[in-house]
């Protein structure tokens, strides 16, 4: 499975948000990294603000230009507003899913519990990442992983009405999948609507 495996920091300094969690870096030097990172006076132009979005969009949720491609392709096939529809899908994805439950702390910890066979969709096993969780299934940790220190961890002082459209169980370690995100109640600061604006142009 491909995934984007370089310098974490780096990525959350260009773009002036810790995108892949807390980072005691980006507190310590809050500007773009590079010989010019200091430089705020440089105007960026809208198809570098555009495609800066799209950028953040990838590696906040984890996915690679062409399944970002193929997700965009299909929210603009759907009914709704393209943008709104975009990140309702990728909050979808199973990986996405178990972050946002907290039984692990970041989405890369979820791909790596997914992709190791730590978790269930409505009692199966599922191994993909990428797996589109639909309203009413159930996620949860498989029974044999239910003690692993990471997810023991995660799930330690969560606050599970964080996300209106997810239902936690604690007895079962699981939560049901109510319904699609509302774009008010999804978190991230995205402008889906620059990354809509991007495509139109290819």
């Amino acid at each position: 499975m491909a995934r984007y495996i370089g310098p974490k920091s780096r990525i959350a300094r260009r773009f002036g948000e810790p995108i892949f969690g807390a980072d005691k870096v980006l507190a310590k030097r809050n500007f773009p990294p590079g010989q010019h990172g200091n430089d705020r006076r440089r105007k960026q132009s809208e198809y570098g603000s555009q495609l800066a979005e799209k950028q953040k969009a990838k590696y906040t949720y984890g996915v690679l230009e062409r399944q970002f491609r193929n997700l965009f392709d299909k929210a603009a096939k759907s009914d709704g507003i393209t943008g709104e529809v975009l990140l309702q899908l990728l909050e979808c994805r199973l990986d996405n899913v178990v972050f946002r439950l907290g039984i692990a702390p970041t989405r890369a910890a979820a791909r790596q519990l997914v992709s190791h066979r730590h978790i269930t969709v409505d009692g199966q096993v599922v191994n993909i990442a990428s797996f589109s969780v639909k309203a009413g299934q159930v996620i949860g940790v498989r029974e044999k992983s239910k003690s692993l220190e990471v997810v023991e961890t995660a799930l330690a002082g969560f606050n599970h009405s964080k996300y209106p459209w997810l239902e936690w169980d604690q007895n079962s370690k699981s939560g049901k999948f109510l319904h699609r995100p509302e774009r008010a109640d999804i978190p991230e600061n995205i402008k889906e609507q620059l990354i809509v604006e991007l495509y139109s142009k290819q």
